[in-house]
């Protein structure tokens, strides 16, 4: 994660604060900008929406009271559901005496949501015996192209043409979006068995009870109820956050299965576009064609054209985002291959999580498919915990880096220390068992100091690394090499010239080769002690100049530093 360039974003419960109210509504005809009583509108209209609302949703979603006094009552389950069990209690009525006259048990058929259609459906037998009432919601888009009819004012059943639906998207749907507003649209039609019943003009008579796997008869031909403007705030940390992302050589993309307006408005408060800046939006549906060939066929070449600017992509699919994720990890128009993270929460987002190079799964909202398909659950559906992570991230890579640095200055210093004793002197500086503490110091305390560091705000200051670039850099082989040269010089002066400096006899005098001697000592105590002031250089890996900036917020490493010291004075 550390090295991630680009991010593909949801936006519900990751973005925005999953916590959903209904805020504008669009019933019979009227354009409600707060949410009005039950007893201002029509009451047929009203009775059928309410029951709609309360049985087709998950029987899981519910709206509970708050353990303390004062707060928001609870949203359990699908958040877009409970902001619509929401606005059933808000104008007057109880989703719950809904469902206890209507049990799920006794739910005739259940088309659950799916992402093709994106709407969700449910059959239930009318009171009368007469026939079945079909109940549909999803996107307003999706859910118009379904309906034929239309209530108008007054209730007053009006047949609903391509000219109409066009209208009601400019009029009402895309207003909505531009407010940041998630649209829902909500349908209905009453299925009556011929001779029974007093059919209105929507309605449509059977004979038999239809084939309920035929979703194209059984989900067409409806009536459209109305449309909801659904609030979810954008969470108040997520601009600064996406900012610093941006900061860091991160390009944040939301993928979305929201209106295009919504997407925008969102995708601007969070700071993922700015006015000006020529980045695309674009649609699932205008991106799965501009991506495909004449024969259908994803092309890399087509997607090459998009990615680099696609900054939201709205009313996509779990396809839609797996051909972008595959599309910008396989892509080698840059001179660096992107590092992509990507959050899912959907089963069928599994695919997209798989294939990118870190899949964040929501630990709240997430689906076991996704959890298992991931590699990082977040247990608080936060961008910025993914951020966090991102740092994180960086860190130990860094820290991984730092040890290197350290570990192979002091190897090759070791290494030819005893190569050049003992061609030259017929006799090693360092003993077997100074060569253990050696060990010891720089492999397992070393190790320790170092890969204690805390995380700071000066990782994310700095583009990734990358895909392709190696573990030492430049920067850290010229601190190798002018770090060895360095040691090796004074080691080299105090091997021989040591016994002339300090007046003290020669340790390659014959009458000392192989015994303990003073001149040796000080070889071996200069080496260890040049050796561990290292450890406080090896703590900056990118050319900083104060290598004691921030050395106090590690305990770790200065009592290591302290301790490893005072052992060996």
């Amino acid at each position: 994660m550390g090295n991630a360039t680009a991010i593909c974003s949801d936006k519900t419960g990751t973005l925005t604060t999953n916590r959903m109210t209904t805020v504008q509504t669009y019933i019979a005809g009227v354009h409600y900008k707060t949410v009005p009583k039950h007893t201002d509108m029509p009451e047929r209209v009203i009775s059928i929406i309410s029951q709609g609302l309360a049985l087709n949703s998950g029987y899981t979603s519910r709206i509970m009271a708050s353990d303390k006094p004062g707060e928001l009552p609870k949203q359990v389950g699908n958040k877009t559901e409970c902001a619509l069990l929401g606005f059933v209690n808000a104008i007057g009525l109880s989703y719950e005496k809904i469902r206890e006259d209507n049990p799920e048990e006794h739910l005739h058929k259940v088309y659950t949501f799916n992402s093709a259609r994106k709407s969700m459906s449910t059959v239930i037998r009318l009171r009368d015996g007469s026939g079945f009432r079909v109940h549909t919601k999803g996107a307003s888009e999706w859910v118009m192209k379904s309906c034929d009819f239309i209530v108008g004012p007054n209730a007053e059943v009006l047949r609903f043409t391509e000219a109409d639906e066009a209208s009601l998207i400019r009029d009402v749907v895309e207003p909505m979006a531009h407010d940041g507003l998630r649209t829902i649209g909500s349908a209905y039609k009453d299925m009556i068995f011929e001779g029974k019943g007093k059919p209105g003009p929507n309605d449509q008579i059977i004979t038999v009870e239809p084939n309920w796997a035929d979703e194209d008869f059984c989900l067409g031909k409806m009536t459209m109820l109305g449309v909801f403007g659904i609030e979810d705030p954008v969470r108040e940390e997520v601009p600064d956050a996406i900012r610093r992302c941006q900061k860091a050589g991160i390009t944040v993309r939301m993928v979305t299965g929201d209106n295009i307006n919504t997407a925008r408005s969102i995708a601007t408060k969070c700071g993922i576009i700015k006015p000006g800046d020529k980045m695309l939006i674009m649609e699932g549906k205008d991106f799965n064609t501009r991506v495909r060939d004449d024969q259908g066929i994803v092309r890399q070449a087509l997607v090459d054209k998009i990615w680099p600017k696609l900054r939201v992509l709205a009313r996509s699919s779990p396809q839609d985002k797996y051909v972008l994720v595959k599309g910008i990890i396989d892509s080698t128009v840059g001179t660096n291959r992107e590092v992509v993270a990507v959050t899912g929460d959907g089963t069928n987002d599994g695919p997209a999580l798989k294939k990118a190079d870190v899949g964040f799964a929501m630990g709240i909202t997430g689906t076991d498919v996704a959890k298992e398909a991931s590699d990082i659950i977040l247990t608080d559906d936060n961008f910025t915990s993914i951020v966090k992570a991102c740092m994180w991230g960086r860190n130990v890579y860094d820290s991984i880096a730092k040890f290197l640095q350290f570990q192979l200055t002091v190897n090759v210093v070791a290494i030819i220390i005893a190569f050049v004793g003992a061609c030259v002197i017929d006799d090693t500086p360092l003993r077997a068992v100074q060569m253990l503490w050696v060990n010891l110091l720089m492999d397992t305390l070393a190790s320790l100091a170092l890969a204690t560091e805390p995380p700071t705000e000066d990782l994310l200051t700095r583009k990734p690394y990358g895909r392709t670039k190696p573990l030492i850099s430049r920067t850290m082989m010229k601190n190798i090499i002018g770090q060895s040269i360095y040691q090796l010089t004074v080691i080299f002066v105090i091997l021989f010239r040591g016994a002339q400096i300090f007046d003290i006899d020669d340790g390659a005098s014959p009458g000392l080769v192989g015994r303990p001697n003073t001149h040796f000592t000080i070889v071996f105590n200069t080496f260890v002690l040049m050796t561990l002031f290292n450890e406080i250089n090896a703590r900056k890996i990118h050319g900083e100049r104060n290598v004691f900036k921030g050395i106090l917020r590690n305990w770790i490493f200065v009592a290591i530093l302290v301790g490893t010291f005072i052992s060996q004075v």
